[in-house]
């Protein structure tokens, strides 16, 4: 059993305004630094309708299509714009958790991540905002569930910033279990503890400062329990990096090793409730040199648990 590195070439082709933070050198960081890994190399394919459509009305997907442009940007709000290759990575990048799903839910690999862009977590059921068009994991998680016939889904989001859009798509779907720790206060100004969905939304705000001991606790104290009493079949990772003490966009204090301190002790879990079946998928981190640690810290995690 080895682990999968899902992504696609159409991920360089959205193509973001100058300065703008989710730039496609981001992907270049994270497979730099994934050079030399034992891992088995997978493009993403594009998604199908049929796997969007369990996650987002059609009006909404047709709008996405129909602003597409042929040149240049249009922007659907101030920070999320699209380039004439965007609609194209946001269907390879939602398409590509669906093959990491397909991948390790039919045992041809222990576990994935998807190296893919635009992110997906800030993206709600009718509404394309932080950098993201689609909810990608939700998409995977919602394959999982009815096409694989599952009936418990954990999603863990350690991005710095809540994962609004992921707690607005499964808010109501009892069979999803959605974790998110953040910084808070931060954009995109969601994610108080009281908001718990249908029980199945757990949020752990995190103040600006919090370093590795403060992170640490919370998911001891919060996260580990509750995923150990849902008992997931499988665990999917919103793996933003921008926790990271380096990062431009936020104030917490994180290092490349509570991100692989994290990972070890979900993919713990996953070993005992769930066969190790881990699918992970990029969100966030915009310093380049901390992305690609981050990220290689995480994904090295995984290979060591694939072997």
């Amino acid at each position: 059993m080895t682990t999968a590195l899902i992504t696609h070439d159409d991920c360089y082709g959205h193509v973001t305004p100058p300065g703008h933070p989710e730039q496609v050198a981001r992907l270049d960081a994270v497979l730099g630094a994934l050079e030399g890994m034992d891992l088995t190399r997978v493009k993403a394919p594009l998604a199908a309708d049929d796997d969007l459509l369990r996650v987002h009305p059609k009006s909404y997907i047709d709008m996405v299509r129909a602003a597409a442009p042929d040149t240049g940007w249009r922007s659907l709000d101030g920070d999320t714009h699209m380039s004439a290759g965007t609609l194209a990575a946001a269907y390879r990048a939602a398409g590509g958790v669906v093959r990491a799903v397909d991948l390790v839910l039919g045992g041809e690999v222990h576990n994935a991540f998807a190296a893919v862009r635009p992110p997906g977590h800030h993206a709600e059921r009718e509404t394309a905002m932080g950098f993201c068009f689609f909810g990608n994991v939700v998409v995977g998680a919602r394959h999982a569930l009815d096409h694989h016939g599952l009936s418990r889904v954990a999603i863990v989001d350690f991005d710095v910033h809540h994962g609004n859009g992921t707690q607005d798509l499964v808010e109501d779907d009892p069979r999803i279990l959605f974790v998110s720790s953040h910084q808070w206060p931060l954009y995109p100004g969601t994610g108080a503890a009281h908001e718990t969905g249908c029980g199945n939304i757990v949020n752990l705000p995190l103040p600006e400062g919090t370093e590795s001991a403060g992170f640490r606790a919370a998911y001891e104290r919060q996260v580990f329990p509750r995923i150990d009493t849902f008992k997931p079949q499988l665990l999917i990772i919103s793996a933003g990096f921008d926790a990271h003490r380096a990062d431009p966009l936020a104030g917490l204090e994180l290092e490349a090793a509570d991100f692989a301190w994290v990972t070890e002790r979900l993919c713990d879990l996953a070993d005992k409730h769930c066969g190790g079946r881990v699918v992970s998928s990029l969100e966030g981190g915009y310093d380049l040199e901390a992305l690609g640690a981050s990220a290689a810290a995480h994904v090295r995690v995984l290979e060591e648990r694939g072997r």
